[in-house]
């Protein structure tokens, strides 16, 4: 249908440059200076066909829309599935976990009744001490019940964490979608969402100011992480092994800790992130992704990590009830 009424446009146009005097503009062109010249007929059909072109414009940008929204939901689907298989083998475990814990309940029963049987017979003096084995065993049975019903919300309070590590990991990544690969990257590892940045994007050589491009990132990252306040967020600068020297900066330590604070300062600053989710730490050339013997391998090491922790109190606080 949209691909007859480009050609019921087409042939609309083609007709009025034909039949008119003055030049019709074409579809999405700009309108010529002054307006068209013609019938007021012709100015309203070209109005017309002005604004179907419009609207097709607008159907197409909601089918690209979709389209890519649908990837991003079959995407998280493969996750989730991934997600429900490790469950399930979680579960197998904990329920053969259970099927023994019951066995053994089982057999210190019959282990309490053989022994009470005995003490019965050897008189009353044994009462109170038989009594007392049976509230213990009682005790430990309901412990044991504790203890997998906490095993069992313990994991739901760690699959909801992934979960929303992934989401915000996915979050930034749809937003920083502008910047390249050499610039800019993110992946999760140990449940934490790892944003690296590289000097060429951040920094000029030997220099803490952040550059106009890395300010952009920054602000891309900062709208996200004011809606994902259970982060905690540390930043880390990072250099190659080449010596430096120079009237602010005595080494490497001291220039990758100033760019890491550099950053801190306009998390917190420009974007009004609490500066109790800030850590701010240098690493100098002491911790390379890539060997310092070639000009690529110092390239990677040349960068700013910032680290994305989940709150984990909660899980913590369960751990030690």
């Amino acid at each position: 249908m949209m691909k007859n009424t480009f050609l019921i446009i087409a042939g609309m146009g083609l007709l009025f440059t034909i039949n008119s005097c003055a030049p019709v503009y074409r579809c999405g062109e700009e309108k010529p200076v002054g307006g068209i010249q013609g019938s007021n007929r012709l100015i309203d059909v070209v109005e017309e066909r002005d604004d179907l072109c419009e609207t097709v414009k607008v159907k197409d940008e909601e089918n690209n829309f979709l389209v890519k929204k649908n990837q991003e939901l079959s995407m998280e689907n493969k996750a989730l599935d991934k997600r429900n298989k490790e469950l399930e083998t979680n579960y197998a475990v904990l329920d053969e976990k259970h099927t023994q814990l019951k066995e053994d309940h089982l057999q210190l029963q019959e282990n309490y009744s053989d022994q009470l049987t005995d003490n019965l017979q050897q008189g009353n003096l044994y009462d109170e001490r038989i009594k007392e084995k049976e509230r213990r065993l009682d005790q430990r049975a309901g412990e044991l019940a504790q203890r997998e019903q906490k095993i069992h919300q313990l994991e739901d309070k760690i699959y909801r964490q992934d979960s929303i590590t992934n989401r915000l990991n996915q979050l930034i990544k749809d937003g920083l979608t502008g910047f390249n690969s050499d610039e800019l990257t993110t992946e999760v590892k140990d449940g934490k969402v790892y944003v690296l940045m590289s000097d060429k994007l951040m920094f000029q050589s030997g220099k803490a100011n952040v550059e106009p491009k890395g300010k952009e990132a920054l602000e891309v990252l900062a709208r996200v992480l004011k809606k994902n306040e259970e982060f905690q967020i540390s930043v880390e600068g990072h250099t190659d092994n080449v010596p430096i020297k120079t009237s602010k900066y005595a080494d490497n330590w001291d220039l990758s800790v100033a760019r890491a604070t550099s950053m801190v300062r306009l998390l917190q600053d420009d974007h009004s992130i609490n500066p109790q989710r800030l850590t701010a730490a240098g690493k100098g050339e002491y911790e390379p992704k890539a060997s310092n013997d070639t000009a690529e391998g110092r390239a990677k090491n040349r960068r700013t990590e910032i680290i994305l922790s989940p709150d984990l109190s909660a899980v913590m606080d369960y751990l030690n009830k």
